[in-house]
């Protein structure tokens, strides 16, 4: 098991949620991820990171699978102008690469607020740490175990 997804198994223990991370052949998108545990797309949690241009930090927005981030929505409820995250910062904040971001176990405190599409649903999907791997969850619990604050941001 990689460090990362031992985090992210060790923060899911830690918050008292049950569940079992399944690797799949690919999920580096929302509908590989979707095809493999076979549900809707919209139950599998993207993290899309961006960079605050006044903070410099990576800030995290999980988004139902086919959902798009608006910019300018992000930016208004981010309280800051918002540009693309490269992959230096989103490893530097998250300890993640690009495609395996979880909303849970990174190395350093992130802001994050959630789709409120995720709600929606008895049961989410998302990334465990790596672009292979994901975990299911109840997503009435994500909010607090990621510290999302639940926000309009998407198209």
């Amino acid at each position: 098991m990689s460090k990362s997804m031992k985090r992210v198994a060790r923060a899911l223990t830690e918050a008292g949620i049950e569940t079992e991370i399944q690797e799949l052949g690919a999920a580096r998108t929302a509908q590989e991820a979707a095809d493999g545990v076979g549900c809707h797309i919209d139950q599998i949690a993207k993290s899309i990171i961006f960079a605050g241009e006044t903070s410099g930090e990576a800030l995290l927005f999980l988004t139902a699978g086919g959902n798009l981030v608006d910019a300018d929505k992000a930016s208004a409820v981010a309280g800051e102008p918002l540009t693309k995250a490269d992959a230096a910062l989103i490893r530097a904040q998250t300890g993640f690469a690009i495609g395996g971001v979880a909303p849970v176990g990174h190395i350093n405190p992130i802001r994050a607020w959630i789709d409120p599409r995720l709600l929606e649903f008895d049961r989410i999907w998302a990334a465990a740490g790596t672009p292979h791997h994901v975990f299911g969850m109840d997503p009435a619990d994500l909010p607090q175990i990621s510290g999302a604050q639940t926000a309009d941001f998407t198209q």
